[in-house]
């Protein structure tokens, strides 16, 4: 399958009849599930099809490496001392960041990622618990991180996860941007799109800094894919 998709995305049509083919199949096993149905089931049968994560191949160690080598000096700057990473998969990735003096605190919606972090990476300074970004309260930080999570939800659950953003009082957020994309296409939760919350149906005002991932996933089809800060204060959610 991986070898026909690397074939027919390259000849015209093709590729967008196989992209429709395979989005319908998606939304049809979609309808009726929650969020921790679906992702519980996309981590149990690594769906994203990663051989390193099975948090996805944007979670390898090759796509995050610029992400790895440009935070801790975000975080320097901003003087985060308290971080909440949601979600935070298989920490397969961000286990490699110099998080010095920040408290770290990982949170999931699928049960085993959870159980798995705490058994293998939990110490006194980073924690793991479960957190449904929907429908939880999230604890007060200094910046919620939330890469390639957005990208996955519906329009409807995009402003909703950013309302319980906000709610929390929390200073920082931190979150995927694909901020060449002129358009957002919406999706049912569980499937995937690039994002880009500065237009329409989010409209979020410009990034206080905009960090380039150097994305080569698609054969660099999503190079302007992005991490952007934001004071969560000015975001315009009700």
């Amino acid at each position: 399958m991986n070898l026909f998709y690397s074939v027919a995305r390259r000849i015209p049509g093709i590729r967008r009849l196989y992209i429709e083919i395979i989005n319908f199949r998606h939304r049809q096993e979609l309808k009726g599930k929650n969020a921790e149905n679906i992702f519980t089931q996309i981590y149990k049968e690594n769906r994203w099809a990663s051989n390193e994560s099975l948090s996805g191949p944007g979670s390898a160690k090759q796509q995050t490496a610029a992400v790895v080598a440009s935070l801790p000096a975000v975080l320097s700057e901003l003087g985060i001392r308290t971080m909440l990473d949601i979600p935070c998969g298989d920490f397969n990735w961000l286990k490699s960041v110099e998080l010095r003096d920040v408290k770290y605190t990982g949170a999931d919606i699928v049960d085993d990622l959870v159980a798995q972090n705490k058994k293998l990476y939990e110490t006194d300074s980073v924690s793991f618990e479960k957190l449904d970004l929907l429908s939880d309260s999230l604890p007060k930080v200094d910046l919620v991180f939330c890469r390639d999570c957005l990208v996955h939800f519906s329009s409807a659950d995009v402003k909703v996860a950013l309302k319980n953003i906000k709610t929390s009082g929390s200073t920082y957020l931190l979150t995927t941007n694909f901020v060449g994309h002129a358009e957002n296409e919406d999706i049912l939760t569980g499937q995937w799109r690039p994002l880009n919350l500065n237009t329409s149906p989010f409209d979020l005002p410009p990034p206080v800094k905009a960090i380039s991932e150097e994305c080569t996933e698609n054969d660099g089809e999503y190079s302007d894919k992005s991490l952007c800060l934001w004071r969560i204060d000015d975001l315009p959610v009700k």
